[in-house]
């Protein structure tokens, strides 16, 4: 039973006021954070601005959670258009229901009983009376039957018409709609595939490697590549399954895949009246598991000839189908730039910050503007390119596994980069947010913006260094050292950037000498901070234990394997360091309860984050994105160390670990049954993506302590072999 909550505006911003301005370790929050994380920021839309006398909604409803529905919220305020947010049970408390007018609980956390509930929606829009639903992106957002069933109660759908969705939300029918509207497409199979048996016949028809994916659906959920038979029969059953789990809908095609591809796609905008504009293109070619990290606007590839080219046959392919919204086109480009059609997202696409930053065009302002009849305003050659944008998709993940499986957990500090210039953080979340296993893990899209390049990617490289999350893994240490990689900085990128330039998978930034001698001489200072404050007793009648502490102290710091002697000396306002004899002044412009540490070392500013620290010296200081563990021992302490006997590693061979929180699936095996070396053993399913876990080695099953439909958490032990 949905259950309606009504509040005014002005009690919402009081309860978030309220929410932000909370006594913490780090001192009392003032508003500031929050006004930037929840304003409008005009500065951006340059090129579009808002008319407050055309005709508009007077409330609409967002069937969507998190950062986008906060993201659209902020449009609805700016053009003066109350909102509804619909949220699940475990979202009662977030930062986008605290946001809108309104708000309705839809239904428990599963996304099938509450974000894709549609009858729950739909009386939420009855009991509210919204006159329009904005979908955001995934969830409804490409459903058709829940835009008909709007347009008979006459609620209008923010996106476009149910005959567009159809027509170009079904992969195999907007191939063959493509070919038609002579767009460049990829060779495949142009019906629905019934079984594994045919998709392994079709695939062997077109020829090896081959993409098995959704018919239905996109943001890289139900795809597969697949190089053989056996990886064809898997990937065929595994989307299957993550397509109906994501869509509700399991029909599966395969075509060929076009090996070494850039993904590259075009924003669009349609109105009602017959006007199509395309807003530039977007690189999108540094992915995981179909997924796009990173995102950029413009492409160092695309040519102003190919931009028009892929544009024009972009808006073509919309006006084939009466496209009216804001749609994406894609397409994979080779190295000759050569582009063939991918699939087109009848839908807001989740890096359109991006496009905004380099179009001045809020492209939400003009989807609403759209769906009331407006027409587009601008013409092509009105369209703006300035400057040039990135965006990194920051994740509650691991990047250390498989570049990036999920984590869970509560924020227990939370600072966005927003002090710096040119930053933009789309997020639904704050501080004492809570990560959960039923929805995406994105924390933020994090878009940095300047006139060139260059200067984009030195602020992307400030943020993230900047960027405070405690609580949760996070993929930021892949997100920092990609975009300082040399490929990546030449803009040589392909879709399997990834495995190629990390061969063994992402371990960890890869500290140069410099790099090294710099962290191991914050670690000792940071260590020797903490024995000096050690010894202070403050408002206390105590013998002064600090009189006759030494001048010069003597350290041995353990930094990635590496043992080196370090000297620490105080001097005024600074410190003398001397690593394995090379020298560096160090200045103490910080305290230990910095989150954020800006390290002056020999005038040469260096940002970390002190992570942690105890009284045995064990030091984490995130450098360059990635989190170092320190041992920083005095020199004393180091040579009894030699005296402890290292402690025996278990052995976990004869286990499967779950790589992460998750939902049981599947359960392949029972007691007593021989497996082999590689043989799936379960499968769990975390934010929605499919896991096959496998055994490690031969054996017999021992024990298995998961069943299907548990949810298990990260490092639990779900089977056992003899």
């Amino acid at each position: 039973m949905a259950t309606l909550i009504r509040c005014s505006r002005e009690g919402h911003l009081k309860q978030i006021a309220n929410a932000f301005a909370f006594t913490t370790r780090h001192g009392t929050r003032n508003l500031s954070a929050l006004n930037k994380k929840t304003a409008y920021d005009k500065s951006i839309y340059f090129f579009d601005s808002v008319d407050k006398n055309e005709p508009k909604f007077d409330k609409i409803l967002i069937a969507n959670r998190g950062e986008i529905a906060c993201r659209i919220i902020k449009t609805c305020n700016e053009m003066g258009i109350k909102t509804v947010a619909v949220h699940s049970e475990v979202d009662s408390s977030g930062l986008f229901v605290r946001m809108a007018d309104e708000a309705v609980c839809v239904g428990p956390a599963q996304s099938s009983k509450s974000y894709l509930n549609v009858d729950a929606i739909l009386n939420a829009v009855k009991t509210t009376g919204a006159q329009a639903v904005h979908p955001g992106y995934g969830f409804l957002s490409e459903n058709m039957k829940f835009a008909g069933i709007l347009e008979q109660l006459g609620v209008v759908f923010i996106g476009p018409n149910r005959k567009a969705i159809e027509a170009m939300g079904d992969k195999i029918q907007s191939k063959k709609i493509a070919k038609e509207a002579k767009v460049s497409t990829i060779p495949g199979y142009d019906g629905v595939v019934k079984d594994a048996d045919e998709c392994i016949k079709i695939s062997r028809e077109i020829g090896y490697p081959v993409m098995v994916k959704a018919s239905a659906g996109g943001g890289g959920k139900g795809m597969r590549i697949a190089w053989n038979d056996k990886e064809a029969a898997e990937g065929f059953r595994l989307s299957t399954a993550e397509a109906a789990s994501s869509f509700g809908d399991d029909r599966m095609l395969v075509e060929k895949f076009i090996d070494n591809p850039r993904h590259i796609e075009v924003q669009i905008l349609c109105d009602k009246h017959g006007n199509a504009r395309w807003l530039n293109e977007r690189e999108c070619s540094i992915q995981r598991r179909n997924q796009k990290v990173i995102e950029e606007a413009p492409s160092t590839f695309i040519d102003p000839k190919t931009r028009a080219a892929m544009g024009e046959q972009a808006t073509r392919l919309a006006l084939a189908v009466g496209y009216d919204s804001a749609g994406t086109v894609e397409f994979l480009v080779d190295s000759k730039r050569n582009f063939y059609f991918l699939e087109m997202n009848t839908r807001l696409q989740v890096e359109h910050p991006i496009t905004e930053a380099i179009t001045g065009i809020d492209i939400v302002h003009q989807m609403i503007r759209i769906a009331k009849g407006h027409p587009i305003k601008f013409t092509q050659q009105q369209v703006p390119l300035k400057g040039w944008a990135l965006e990194s998709r920051v994740y509650a993940e691991d990047a250390t596994k498989n570049f990036g499986l999920p984590s869970v957990g509560r924020l227990s500090a939370y600072k966005e980069p927003l002090h710096i210039p040119n930053v933009r953080c789309d997020s639904g979340i704050e501080e004492g947010s809570e990560i959960s296993i039923y929805y995406d893990p994105m924390i933020c899209k994090l878009v940095t913006y300047g006139k060139s390049r260059t200067e984009a990617l030195a602020t992307m490289a400030k943020s993230l260094d900047a960027y405070v999350i405690r609580g949760v893994t996070h993929n930021i240490p892949l997100l920092r050292d990609i975009i300082t990689e040399e490929r990546f900085v030449k803009g040589n990128i392909t879709t399997k950037y990834l495995p190629e330039v990390y061969p063994d998978g992402f371990k960890g930034k890869v500290l140069k000498s410099e790099e090294q001698r710099n962290l191991a001489a914050l670690a000792a200072i940071v260590h020797l901070k903490d024995m000096k404050r050690s010894r202070q007793f403050l408002n206390q009648k105590r013998i002064d234990v600090t009189r006759d502490a030494a001048k010069r102290h003597e350290f041995v710091v353990n930094v990635v394997g590496k043992q080196r002697r370090v000297e620490v000396a105080l001097s005024e306002g600074s410190y003398k360091v001397s690593v394995d004899g090379e020298k560096v002044e160090v200045a103490d412009n910080f305290n230990l309860s910095s989150d954020v540490v800006e390290a002056n070392i020999d005038g040469d500013v260096q940002t970390m984050q002190l992570i942690s620290r105890d009284g045995s010296g064990n030091v984490r200081l995130q450098y360059l994105g990635t989190m170092y563990p320190v041992r920083v021992l005095t020199a004393t302490a180091h040579d009894l160390m030699k005296h402890m006997k290292e402690k025996k590693r278990a052995d976990a061979s004869s286990q499967v670990i779950a790589p992460m929180p998750g939902l049981v699936r599947t359960v392949t095996v029972v007691v007593g049954q021989n497996v082999a070396e590689g043989m799936e053993v379960c499968v769990i399913e975390a934010m929605k993506m499919q896991n096959s876990l496998v055994a490690g080695k031969s054996g017999k099953v021992k024990k298995v302590n998961i069943k299907v439909g548990e949810t298990v958490g990260e490092d639990d032990v779900l089977v056992e072999f003899e």
